[in-house]
């Protein structure tokens, strides 16, 4: 090759030329800049201290007009009485407690102690009286004795606490009037509510200092570098600047320099026991939508429980009554209404609160959206099952979306017509006021926020497409149906592991479903039921998979907006197909699935509908419901369940507090549901004693009834690069260290030549070149048996920094199921988008060796890209690589064909069966977002 053909470096000063685009790319990779190791955009070396958030780099932040003041980014400041304070001014301290102050414990050690044994461990009281009497006799003799006396001493040392935990209260409601005896028992029952005043579980998230950094005090626009509008955290959506326009036109004197609260509520139902007398409670959650979405999705104590409410039992002769209908919603509405009132005269006039900041501000608030699945919609909105919440669309006209329900809407339709035309016409129950009605703005079809976990996950793709796919089997394949489902589930089964990829050992066989289980079927369900359904219902279930993968983003900008339409309406049409097979022959009346079609306007008015989605109540229910019934006697529990809860919440609040004063680091056992890490430097642990064998320990994949994690390969990170791969801490023991010696070992006997292409090519001279034969290679080679990449993918678990960490292994002996070798993205051309710049290898061992895929193109009936393993002369292509080249691990799955899977088929070894594969973009949204 001439040299007028080579590629020069694009660097000054670098005189070495390149004979391909991916021979350049690996250079500048390696030798100038790696494009992901850099801070990730908004984001410097630390959290910022200010509490409003910087817009991501390139970006351009419009703060509300009618809010906005001398400040630059912030609500102004006041002193506690409401007073302005002059730019500049300095937050009066917290407290005034000493650095070593430890209140209400008397040291570190008695803080943490409790903090383990009640929040982490969750121990009995027995047992925590046996620890504390062990600890006490094993300091005999020392002149010291147990951090605590007994539990009742550890649990009134937490409860004299004046942070956080904010008291219960309870309120009863029944039948006013003279009720005979002769009347049903759930006329003559008085009811209890139990709740804790709004208005201070507001105060004391607005004084959380752990929101520092990520919370928003007034609505904005946010512009990426191009100028397209997006939409992210909750107030960059356009409730929030819509309302303030409302309460700067109603309220200008008193909103002028004010910080905007939204209130978010959720509730619903939760089961703890069935076998024991199917008990079930009703939490009414609070949260604000300042925190970004991050913090609340993680908790942090940015979801509080405000409320239990009544739940009205009656014999069952009452099932369907419709008087006792009607009392059991306007109970639910009386009783919301009633615990919401202190919080009524701040949506007017502001209040004086301190913000995580430590400033004080005026404060309005406002209440704009509520998280619920659709039976808890159908009872806050007053429609008839099987309705819209958000529009008049009838049950039968369900694929598109109609005029808007609104609050005055729905009060005209009442004066103008009779309940049976109501309920007829527009699907409007009148017995039903929602409590809405007692506070200014308050819509309650428009509080209806998207619901991802029960509309799309659970509802769109396992209730309904999972289903639909098995009618169609069974009445396709009939007596054979069952062995076509076997083979699926031995398909799935089959799929090559991936980190953090749950495991279907025995496909989907398992009594109860989860949401977990729903996202992780997602990502390996279409290639299994290809070649054994029709192609259109592959494609229009792939359709669903792309709308979900673009809703469930952390930031959904204008062009995403355009895909979730496109791939939106590409399913309604495609799904026409499970109505000519016969499968959904009466149509399609769904509410659930009928909710994507407002998608577009509720991610515009909500922000990513990840932030308001029902498995952050749902979980929620775990540490707040669950967890507490568990540590209860059984009787009476709910007592129980409110002081634990009452605890945990002064345990964080005083963490919080320890932390802002400098007393604890701030990764110090983190509250619970933190869902990030302490940065790491270097990879995971690995073996070292030179057995050769499994480089991680654990328990072998596999369960009875569902998948599991793999937790040590897959994990949130706070790392501040966008992305970047680096070898284990420990190198292997057992290989020999000159590379003809580990070539022998391997008996991969051109080893030696492949590392001179290597060097030659890093060189500049071509990996063609004749210096490669004049290499001689004499330094101590190492190998490793697994790297870390670390990459941004905010869409993904993630740390607070939108950071993600990835295990990519290359060992001989993986769980004792076989070899595992990881295919990873090599980055060949940073300049074209998608596939087009990236090729697929898979690893042979982190010296770093690897063998490579060959690109086919996109398979029209999937969408997903199919590559095939690449061969020279009968061997596969392998190559020496730089580690920078790598971007992160790839998943592939097997092109599986039409006939039935052998048995002896498993996942260990699916990578050296099958001539094609599929490159999995369902495998998590980042991959989503880059394999295009």
């Amino acid at each position: 090759m001439s040299s007028s053909s080579r590629l020069p470096c694009l660097f000054s000063g670098c005189p070495l030329m390149f004979k391909s685009q991916h021979g350049r790319t690996y250079h500048v990779r390696t030798f100038h800049i790696n494009s992901n190791v850099r801070s990730y955009p908004g984001q410097s070396q630390s959290i910022p201290e200010s509490t409003q958030a910087p817009p991501p780099h390139g970006s351009q932040r419009i703060e509300h007009p009618h809010l906005k003041v001398t400040i630059p980014q912030q609500a102004l400041p006041c002193d506690a009485n409401g007073t302005f304070l002059p730019p500049g001014s300095q937050p009066t301290p917290r407290a005034h407690a000493t650095p070593d102050d430890w209140t209400p414990f008397e040291n570190k050690l008695q803080f943490l102690v409790a903090d383990l044994l009640y929040r982490r461990v969750e121990m009995s009281a027995t047992s925590i009286d046996l620890l504390m009497e062990l600890w006490a006799s094993s300091m005999d003799g020392f002149g010291t004795s147990s951090p605590f006396r007994s539990h009742q001493h550890m649990y009134a040392t937490v409860d004299s606490s004046s942070l956080g935990g904010v008291t219960w209260r309870c309120l009863v409601a029944g039948f006013s009037e003279s009720i005979p005896r002769s009347a049903p028992s759930w006329k003559r029952t008085d009811y209890e509510v139990w709740y804790r005043d709004p208005d201070e579980v507001v105060r004391t998230m607005l004084d959380n200092p752990d929101f520092d950094g990520q919370f928003d005090m007034r609505p904005y626009i946010e512009l990426d570098k191009r100028g397209k509008r997006c939409w992210s955290n909750f107030m960059s959506a356009n409730i929030a600047w819509n309302h303030c326009d409302d309460i700067a036109l109603h309220h200008p004197d008193s909103s002028f320099g004010a910080m905007y609260c939204p209130l978010i509520l959720g509730s619903d139902k939760t089961t703890v026991s069935v076998a024991t007398g199917h008990v079930e409670y009703h939490p009414l959650y609070l949260s604000i939508g300042n925190p970004h979405n991050k913090v609340r999705c993680a908790h942090r104590n940015a979801v509080i429980p405000i409320a239990f409410l009544a739940i009205p039992k009656g014999d069952r002769r009452y099932d369907n009554d419709p008087e006792f209908r009607k009392f059991k919603r306007q109970l639910y509405h009386a009783s919301i209404s009633a615990i919401l009132r202190t919080l009524q005269p701040g949506m007017t006039s502001p209040v004086i609160r301190r913000c995580p900041d430590g400033h004080y501000r005026r404060v309005i608030f406002d209440l704009v959206a509520f998280i619920a699945d659709y039976p808890e919609q159908v009872m806050l909105t007053g429609i008839v099952q099987g309705w819209c919440p958000r529009c008049t669309a009838s049950p039968s006209d369900s694929g598109r979306a109609s005029g808007p329900r609104t609050r005055n809407l729905t009060d005209e339709l009442i004066k103008l017509l009779d309940s049976r035309a109501l309920w007829d016409k527009y699907g409007i129950d009148d017995d039903v006021v929602p409590f809405t009605a007692d506070f200014p703005r308050a819509d309650i079809h428009e509080m209806m926020s998207p619901d991802l976990l029960h509309q799309v996950i659970k509802g769109g793709f396992k209730d309904h497409l999972v289903t639909w796919v098995c009618d169609y089997l069974t009445q396709t394949y009939r007596g054979q149906a069952n062995k076509v489902l076997d083979d699926i589930d031995r398909r799935i089964a089959a799929v090559p592991s991936f980190p953090g990829l749950r495991r279907f050992p025995h496909g989907r066989r398992f009594k109860q479903w989860t949401g977990d289980d729903s996202k992780a079927l997602m990502k390996v369900y279409l290639p299994a039921i290809v070649g054994y359904v029709p192609d259109d219902m592959v494609t229009c279930i792939s359709a669903f998979l792309d709308t979900c993968y673009i809703a469930r983003r952390q930031v959904i900008d204008e062009d995403a907006l355009k895909q979730f339409d496109t791939s939106f309406s590409k399913f309604l049409q495609l799904r026409e197909i499970f109505r000519a097979t016969g499968v959904r022959p009466s149509g399609f009346f769904l509410p659930r699935q009928h909710m994507l079609t407002h998608y577009h306007v509720l991610i515009q008015d909500f922000g990513a509908p990840s932030g308001l989605c029902s498995s952050i109540t749902e979980s929620r229910h775990i540490t707040a419901v669950k967890k507490p019934w568990r540590r209860s006697s059984r009787f009476e529990a709910l007592g129980q369940i409110l002081s634990i809860n009452q605890r945990l919440d002064k345990l964080t609040a005083m963490h919080s507090d320890f932390v802002s004063r400098g007393m604890l680091p701030a990764g110090h056992i983190p509250p619970s549901g933190v869902s990030f890490l302490p940065p790491r430097d270097d990879g995971p642990p690995t073996s070292g004693d030179g057995d050769g064998g499994d480089d991680d320990g654990g328990d072998d994949d596999g369960g009875d009834d569902g998948g599991d994690d793999d937790d040590s390969d897959g994990e949130p990170a706070d790392d501040n690069v966008l992305g970047h791969v680096v070898l284990a801490r420990s190198r292997m023991k057992n290989y020999p260290q000159t590379l003809q010696e580990l070539a022998a070992k391997l008996d991969e006997t051109d080893l030696p030549a492949l590392t001179q292409r290597f060097l030659a090519d890093q060189l500049g001279a071509g990996p063609g070149g004749a210096l490669a034969s004049f290499l001689r290679i004499t330094t101590t080679v190492h190998v490793f048996h697994s790297a870390t990449a670390t990459f941004f993918a905010p869409s993904d678990p993630s740390g607070i920094r939108g950071m993600r960490r990835e295990c990519i292994r290359a060992t001989p002996s993986w769980r004792g199921k076989g070899p595992r070798h990881d295919t990873v993205f090599v980055v060949e051309d940073d300049k074209k988008p998608g596939m087009r710049g990236l090729n697929v290898a898979r690893i042979r061992l982190f010296f770093l060796s690897l063998e490579w895929f060959t690109r086919v193109g996109v398979d029209h009936v999937t969408g997903m890209w199919v590559i095939r393993p690449d061969y020279i002369r009968n061997r596969r292509n392998r190559a020496v690589i730089h580690l920078d080249a790598i971007l992160r691990a790839a998943h592939l799955i097997p092109i599986y064909g039409s006939h039935p899977l052998p048995l002896e088929i498993n996942s260990s070894i699916s990578l050296d069966t099958f001539r094609g594969y599929y490159v999995n973009k369902y495998i998590d949204h980042h991959a989503h977002e880059i394999v295009f």
